[in-house]
């Protein structure tokens, strides 16, 4: 018998640790500068949510758009260096403007600036796991931002969508929560269809045949399909997600309230704790196994199996026993990230032959899987 559907009453009655995603289309206005009605609200918010034992943490974007304004006369074009000079002219201005509207509230925020690099580095990973934790020890807010001024190219977050998931998923919070200008994720554009309809939950493991194109704008380089990507790696790592309109009033507690809003994506079993997360969210593959749609079916089931060289097609990559490698379905989607018990070298040699036959082609002995189950994490639709 198939499982039934879970509603938001079911999965969120008891939040204690609670992270935001603000984007950049929530917290700013039309004429470019920010919304300081939205932020009042935000705040309000929280501090009930304290008043609760809810300890929140914020990601937030919006200070590249902010300097974006001052930088107009420049017209420059958007490099690398130009995304770095704005976010240093607008994240002051953007701290400023969340302190002063969680103060009037009572609360005491804490900038907390991130790059790629203290995520790929194990110990600052886990020495900012750690800071997070004193400042809500402390009844701190964290507002968490990427620290664009210093952010090398092809060694960034791309999209705060992602940020706020490796965050979410390495401080188990109960609930991650995507405020952005939209109800939650459609069948289709609602901008122009009409009959477009709200997916209420997204169940682990299902298929979406949904409106991912939109970017969110030239102020914004996410979109809904980041935030669905982001989504899954949460959701994959055992935190609950919920993708609302962060206009609506009071969104924030309803929703630790239980109340049916937006898209809820549900989360998987696999705990949020230990390396899972990193698995998923942190550390760069270096290299890329491809395997048959039979494989990526029995990987994808709730009780996934491991991976086997009979369901593998090919590989590419320079990586060793014991690195982390992407797991590709025959279309080219990432599906899966995990630790390889071989290298590039030897998963061309076994792959597609039955585990039996890997002492006979490699001369040696060795695992039946080449990736393990407990090493390994669901990453795709």
């Amino acid at each position: 018998m198939s499982e039934q559907p879970q509603s938001v009453e079911s999965c969120l009655p008891q939040v204690r640790r609670l992270l935001v995603k603000v984007g950049t289309r929530v917290v700013t206005d039309p004429d470019g500068g920010l919304d300081m009605i939205f932020l009042d609200r935000l705040a309000r918010q929280l501090a009930r949510l304290r008043d609760r034992n809810v300890e929140s943490i914020v990601v937030t974007s919006g200070a590249v758009h902010l300097g974006r304004q001052v930088l107009r006369h420049a017209r420059a074009k958007e490099t690398l260096t130009y995304r770095q000079a704005a976010a240093a002219i607008g994240q002051p201005e953007l701290m400023r403007s969340y302190s002063e509207a969680l103060s009037a509230h009572g609360l005491i925020g804490a900038q907390v600036l991130l790059t790629m690099d203290d995520m790929n580095d194990r110990q600052r990973y886990l020495n900012v796991r750690n800071e997070l934790e004193l400042l809500l020890k402390s009844h701190i807010i964290p507002i968490i931002n990427e620290n664009d001024s210093v952010s090398v190219e092809g060694v960034t977050f791309v999209e705060n969508d992602r940020l706020a998931a490796i965050v979410a998923t390495k401080m188990r919070v109960d609930l991650l929560v995507f405020l952005s200008d939209q109800p939650g994720l459609f069948t289709d554009n609602p901008t122009q269809n009409p009959e477009a309809q709200l997916i209420p939950t997204v169940q682990p493991g299902m298929a979406l045949e949904a409106e991912v194109g939109s970017a969110g704008g030239p102020e914004s380089r996410g979109g809904m399909k980041a935030k669905i990507a982001a989504a899954r790696v949460a959701a994959n790592c055992g935190v609950q997600v919920v993708m609302a309109d962060g206009r609506q009033d009071n969104v924030l507690l309803k929703l630790c309230e239980g109340q049916q809003l937006g898209t809820l994506f549900v989360a998987g079993r696999q705990g949020a704790g230990g390396k899972k997360p990193w698995l998923a969210a942190v550390r760069e593959p270096r290299g890329a196994i491809w395997i048959d749609a039979g494989a990526c079916r029995a990987l994808c089931q709730p009780d996934g199996a491991s991976l086997l060289p009979s369901g593998i097609t090919s590989s590419q990559g320079d990586y060793e026993a014991g690195d982390l490698v992407s797991v590709v379905d025959p279309e080219g989607h990432e599906v899966a990230r995990g630790l390889v018990n071989y290298s590039v070298d030897d998963v061309r040699r076994i792959a597609g032959k039955h585990s039996r036959e890997i002492g006979l082609t490699l001369g040696h002995a060795g695992a039946e899987e080449v990736i393990h189950r407990d090493n390994m994490v669901l990453t795709g639709d």
